[in-house]
This record gives C-alpha cells, sequence and structure tokens, in this order.
C-alpha cells in the first residue's frame, strides 16, 4: 500500500493565538522570578529568568516570522517574506548561546564569592514556573512537528519546566539541609540543558539557511519518487532547499521516455508534484528532457 507522509500543516490562527497567550504569560512569569532572585540572592531563579526572558523574545519573534511569511511575493523578493522564520530561527539560536555565557560567568563569580539565600520562596517560585512553561509548551504541542519555530518553542518551553524542576528540587534541599553552593550548580545545569536544547535548533537553522537539504529529507527517496511515476526514466541536476521553516521547494531535470505527446506530459508533471508531496516538497519546478539531449547546468559540480 502506498505511505503517505504529507506534513501537517499548522493552524495559523490557532499559532497566532498560542503565541500571543505564551508571550504574555511567560513575560509576566519573567517579572516575578527575576524580582524574586534578585530579592532572595538566588542565581538559579535569575538564570532561569533570564532563560525565559529569550523564551519570550523567541516568541515574539517567531510571531513576528509568521506574520511576514503571509506576506505576498513582489518583484523583489518573489518568495515573499518565508525565508524569514529560518532567520529568526537562527537568531534565537545565537541568543540563546549568549545566555548561556553569561550565566556560566554569573555562576563563576558565585563560586568565588557564595552567598546566603533562602531555599523556600526559590523552591515555591520555580513551582510557578514549572506550572506556566508547561501550560505555554502545550499550546503547541498540537503543531510542533510542522514548522521549526514552533518546535523550537515547544521544546525551549518544555526544557523550561524542566528546569524549574530542578530549581524546586535545589530550593527545597537548600531549605533542609542549607547547602547554598546548590543553587550556583542549579544554576550551571540551566546552562547544559540550554545548550543541549538549543544546539539541533542552531543546526538545523544554520542548514536551512545556508539552503542545505531539509531536516527529514533524503535525496535518494525524492529520486525514487519520482522515478515511480510512469513516463520517467531518470532524474538529474537535482536541488531541494528551504523557502521558510514549514515549506520546501524543488528544482530538477526529468528524463522522460520518447514520443510523448503534451497531454501525457502534463499527467507526468502532475504525477511527480504529487509523489514529491509525499516528501515534504510544496513547491517543484521541473524541466523535462529526452534521453538524446545534451543536458548543461553550470551549477553543479
Amino acid at each position: 500500500m502506498e505511505q503517505h507522509n504529507h506534513q501537517h500543516t499548522p493552524n495559523v490562527a490557532n499559532l497566532n493565538r498560542a503565541f500571543i497567550i505564551g508571550i504574555v504569560i511567560n513575560a509576566l512569569y519573567v517579572v516575578i522570578e527575576l524580582s524574586a532572585g534578585f530579592y532572595y540572592n538566588s542565581l538559579s531563579l535569575i538564570s532561569d529568568a533570564g532563560h525565559n526572558l529569550s523564551d519570550v523574545a523567541a516568541l515574539a519573534l517567531a510571531l513576528l516570522a509568521f506574520r511576514l511569511a503571509k506576506v505576498k511575493a513582489n518583484d523583489k523578493y518573489t518568495y515573499g517574506y518565508r525565508k524569514s522564520t529560518i532567520l529568526v530561527s537562527l537568531i534565537n539560536s545565537v541568543v540563546l548561546f549568549i545566555a548561556i555565557g553569561s550565566i556560566i560567568w554569573e555562576s563563576i563569580n558565585r563560586l568565588q564569592h557564595p552567598v546566603e539565600i533562602s531555599g523556600q520562596p526559590v523552591a515555591i517560585v520555580a513551582g510557578i514556573g514549572i506550572l506556566i512553561n508547561a501550560i505555554s509548551a502545550m499550546l503547541f504541542f498540537k503543531d510542533k512537528e510542522s514548522d521549526l519555530n514552533v518546535k523550537g518553542a515547544y521544546l525551549h518551553l518544555m526544557a523550561d519546566a524542566a528546569v524549574s524542576l530542578g530549581v524546586v528540587i535545589s530550593g527545597i534541599l537548600i531549605s533542609v539541609f542549607h547547602i547554598y553552593w546548590l543553587d550556583m550548580v542549579m544554576s550551571l545545569v540551566i546552562v547544559l540543558v540550554i545548550f543541549y536544547s538549543t544546539w539541533s535548533l542552531f543546526k538545523d537553522s544554520l542548514s536551512l539557511t545556508l539552503d542545505g537539504v531539509p531536516k527529514g529529507i533524503k535525496l535518494n527517496n525524492v529520486i525514487s519518487e519520482i522515478k515511480e511515476v510512469e513516463g520517467v526514466l531518470d532524474v538529474h541536476h537535482l536541488h531541494v532547499w528551504a523557502i521558510s521553516t514549514s515549506q520546501n521547494a524543488m528544482t530538477a531535470h526529468i528524463i522522460i521516455q520518447p514520443n510523448i505527446g503534451i497531454e501525457q506530459l502534463n499527467r507526468i508533471k502532475k504525477n511527480i508534484k504529487h509523489e514529491l508531496e509525499h516528501v515534504n516538497i510544496q513547491h517543484a519546478t521541473i524541466e523535462f528532457e529526452t534521453e538524446d539531449e545534451n543536458c548543461i547546468s553550470h551549477d553543479d559540480n
């Protein structure tokens, strides 16, 4: 049986609402967490607040990218501003790496000059963070596989929930056993969590920025899908790239059987584009050739 792998199309209205709700509740929590962090001298709360603030910025930029992606194409930007979603994804990951550096720097300073903190309020504030981040993440759960920015938002928020749980545990241990260095250790754990969740996003977005083949697409599979179409003999000069974080494009030269009429040619083209949708390619530009043509392309090695 033929397997269909059409990519899930995100619901734009739902995502816009999810981004706005996520931005508002996380921004409010950042204010609460940052204020509590300074008041109780908790580096783990301050670090987590910085992480949450970067997530607020990431959500805001992703929302902006979604709006820009809907702008119609024009004479200067023939794909519109769809690729802004990829650029935003890359910027988000770079911002998080900067946050990592600042947290490490502050952790080193705290290790050299430890301070006494109150564990109970730290645990309470972090407990609120678990709830906030989990609720925010669930807003994006349904559409997390449809777009790189949505997936990034979901992963960051879930990572934040896990980090907040760690802060709760360290706060309880500090309150009971007065082990104040746990606060600094937890801030370093936060760094590791941020790095782990950001590295994949950084690699994927950088690859798409450089017009690399989008993750999940195998060129051999693309060629196989095309060659299965009746009338197709071979494929070459194949290029696949992303025009946004949720849409991919392809150009290719297709060698067809000789003596094919216009009507059959149109049917082959339609069937090829249908097969390409199964491998997550939504836009295809196809050039037909016969075996006896001397094809020259200057963009291939």
